[in-house]
């Protein structure tokens, strides 16, 4: 065991929201031992690493939610940390189309619930409006939010991480937890990399945060169950095709925003993504697999409860996830010129969704307190966009659950 004094505050998970607790925490309270427990080799390794970077405005959440009201103060929150700290930012604005009539009470939805969150800048336009905005994009009308961005997630991480070390955090990596015990007033965790001792500690473990949960001895309620994302990118000769971000009007009853076209900040366009059922936490390839994994999803009661409400948009993921012309049927939807041959294999990304044991797909962002601890159970997109906010947040609670004023 170890003699060192234990941490004052201990984070696990250094992806975007751990980090940004960490941060927060010593710019506050300066004299805190805070520590940050990882157990991959670098920060923004999953979730916060894995997404197509996109500074969302506040649009699609439910007025008065954690999501509508932190997303809104967030965007702002981190176009302005990215500029004071030269992390390469663009603000290139968002076309969110609808190419039927049937889709068009919900763009209207759309801009009811933007308005009323405070997204700024919002304008419902006509077709010609928006091919003057979007040349090549699909439209009968459409809805320009243009105060959406794009950054790369995996360089505000870095700066996050950067600040907490100068600030004299501890940051841990390939440190990987095992257990966690009480002993003699305080909470040591187990780990591959040796005991830490601490006083309080904040799970921002993403994928795992509902099994580190159950190690703290908390029940979370909900079980996180993996989508994987898939994308492809435009080949060099078609990114003229997207000048910003063209997204469809979503499925009010699926938590994802469907296919949609990105200009990232790493220079190419992304198409996608699906979301399909991932067959490990950390599956980013079909073949990933863990059996283990698996058994305790199949065990798990809220999973068919799920399957049973979402079986149709279920199979028109996995049929666009194995065939590449669904695929590009969906994204022709948005740009009727593009075609497979000018589609290449691109990267993937797993989001953790919080299930209820009732099937119920957790739609807010779900943050739970325990005696000396702090659970961030459900953080998906947009996490990352809010990460600055949920952090702030997060250290609010610590204040007044952990006495730290």
């Amino acid at each position: 065991m170890s003699n060192a004094p234990p941490h004052d505050v201990t984070v696990i998970g250094a992806g975007l929201v751990g980090l940004s607790t960490a941060m927060h925490l010593l710019e506050r309270h300066p004299r805190l031992k805070v520590a940050v427990v990882e157990k991959d080799p670098h920060p923004a390794s999953q979730q916060s690493g894995h997404n197509s970077g996109v500074i969302h405005s506040g649009i699609y959440y439910r007025p008065g939610s954690f999501k509508a009201r932190f997303c809104v103060e967030g965007r702002a929150a981190m176009t302005r940390f990215c500029v004071e700290n030269d992390v390469p930012v663009r603000t290139c604005g968002k076309l969110i189309v609808a190419t039927r009539a049937d889709e068009l009470p919900r763009l209207d939805l759309l801009l009811e619930r933007g308005t009323a969150n405070g997204v700024e800048g919002l304008e419902m336009v006509g077709s010609e409006r928006a091919r003057e905005i979007e040349p090549h994009a699909a439209a009968i009308r459409a809805l320009w939010a243009p105060g959406t961005g794009i950054v790369d997630f995996r360089r505000v991480a870095a700066v996050y991480l950067d600040r907490v070390r100068a600030m004299g955090g501890e940051v841990r990596f390939d440190t990987r937890l095992s257990r966690v015990v009480r002993r003699g007033g305080e909470t040591v965790l187990e780990t591959t990399g040796g005991e830490v001792r601490t006083r309080f500690l904040v799970n921002c473990a993403g994928l795992h945060s509902d099994v580190v949960a159950r190690m703290m001895g908390v029940a979370p309620g909900l079980r996180i169950i993996p989508f994987r994302g898939e994308y492809y990118t435009l080949e060099k000769e078609r990114e003229h095709l997207v000048r910003g971000l063209i997204y469809p009007v979503p499925d009010p009853a699926f938590p994802f925003l469907g296919v949609h076209f990105t200009r990232t900040m790493k220079g190419y366009v992304e198409a996608g993504p699906n979301a399909v059922l991932a067959t490990k936490r950390e599956g980013y390839r079909k073949r990933d697999f863990s059996p283990a994994e698996v058994i305790g999803i199949l065990g798990y009661p809220g999973f068919w409860r799920m399957a049973r409400r979402q079986w149709r948009a279920g199979l028109r993921e996995l049929h666009r996830s194995f065939r590449k012309s669904g695929f590009v049927r969906s994204l022709q939807h948005l740009i009727p010129e593009v075609t497979a041959e000018d589609l290449a294999p691109g990267g993937s990304g797993v989001r953790a969704q919080a299930v209820t044991p009732g099937g119920a797909l957790v739609d807010d962002f779900r943050i739970e307190q325990g005696p000396g601890t702090i659970h961030v159970l459900n953080a998906p997109s947009p996490g990352a966009t809010c990460s600055l906010v949920i952090g702030r947040h997060i250290v609010d609670l610590a204040e007044r659950s952990f006495g730290l004023e």
